[in-house]
């Protein structure tokens, strides 16, 4: 079988949930081949196995760290071009997008950003996407080079396929561009306990409807109750009623959980552009005609004040 690509989303040898999709994905293609590129590598092998990497391809090497973006784009470029995979996958996040585009530009080969869904199909892999602030839902392969594809997040549930890997160590040879821009610090963000917003499998998102940043104490409680992740609409974030951070949209983050719930969001196209894959969509809003009901699979008509604290009287009572 064909070689994928994978590459692997980690912290110091901790691989992401991201990764493990992707691997899960790349099962449907062919033989997955994680690419791991910094230190760490000892600390994800057992796990990258786990979830079906046939071989680990390992870039240890200080630019990795060190410079922005470009080093990682010219490990993956040359090992694919070692390789020759038949297509290679990568996580949609802002570097997931730029290492892709500046791979796929060396390469030759088309691009394919933010897919829900890989399958493979005839002419390669097919994916499914949202276009257009997710007016339209496309299905798109490439037809020049190698496929180049980076998937969001929750787009498959991570399964397990136990395997051992081989280890391969690569050498990279990085352009005078890897040592452009240097990183100087890096500074965890505070997360606290509840989930990353781009990796949960529940959102709970407050908007308009809580009126006012003290009412997100409720918002944070359901959400903690579901151990979910907390995101906000465009207008509650505008208003500094919640983090810019935590804002789900087109301006702001896109997720795809499996469940989502809205209250208190009206759901306007801006909002729905960056959730409206989520796998289900619960909405709260005491107006009967809001545009989110359009969109909503189940729905729920009253105030977000009274709903929501009877929907976490009932998940602690199912609890105990």
């Amino acid at each position: 079988m064909a070689e994928i690509l994978v590459l692997v989303d980690h912290v110091d040898g901790a691989v992401r949930k991201p990764t493990l999709e992707l691997l899960t994905l790349a099962r449907r293609l062919g033989e997955p081949s994680a690419v791991f590129l910094g230190p760490g590598a000892d600390r994800a092998t057992e796990v990258l196995g786990r979830y079906g990497a046939q071989k680990i391809h390992v870039v240890d090497a200080p630019e990795v760290d060190e410079f922005l973006v470009t080093p990682a784009a010219d490990a993956l470029t040359q090992i694919a071009e070692r390789t020759g995979p038949a297509a290679v996958l990568l996580p949609s996040g802002p570097d997931g997008k730029e290492i892709a585009a500046r791979v796929a530009l060396r390469l030759g080969s088309g691009l394919i950003t933010d897919a829900v869904d890989v399958t493979a199909g005839p002419d390669g892999p097919v994916t499914e996407q949202s276009a257009f602030a997710a007016t339209y839902q496309v299905t798109a392969h490439v037809t020049q080079g190698v496929p180049v594809i980076t998937v969001k997040p929750n787009a498959a549930a991570p399964e397990a396929a136990p395997t051992e890997p081989v280890i391969e160590k690569q050498d990279v040879v990085f352009g005078p561009p890897s040592h452009a821009v240097r990183v100087l610090s890096r500074t965890p963000r505070d997360r606290g306990d509840r989930p990353e917003l781009t990796e949960a499998d529940i959102v709970v998102s407050g908007g308009r409807g809580v009126n006012g940043a003290e009412n997100f104490a409720l918002i944070e409680r359901v959400a903690d109750a579901l151990g979910a992740a907390v995101g906000a609409s465009r207008a509650a974030v505008d208003a500094g009623w919640y983090p810019h951070s935590h804002q789900v949209g087109q301006t702001g983050t896109q997720v795809s959980p499996q469940l989502y719930l809205a209250a208190g969001i009206s759901g306007a196209i801006q909002h729905r552009a960056g959730m409206q894959t989520s796998k289900t969509i619960v909405a709260v809003n005491k107006d009967a005609d809001a545009p989110i009901f359009e969109l909503a699979d189940h729905g729920v008509v009253g105030d977000l004040f009274a709903v929501l604290p009877q929907l976490v009287d009932e998940i602690e009572r199912r609890r105990s």
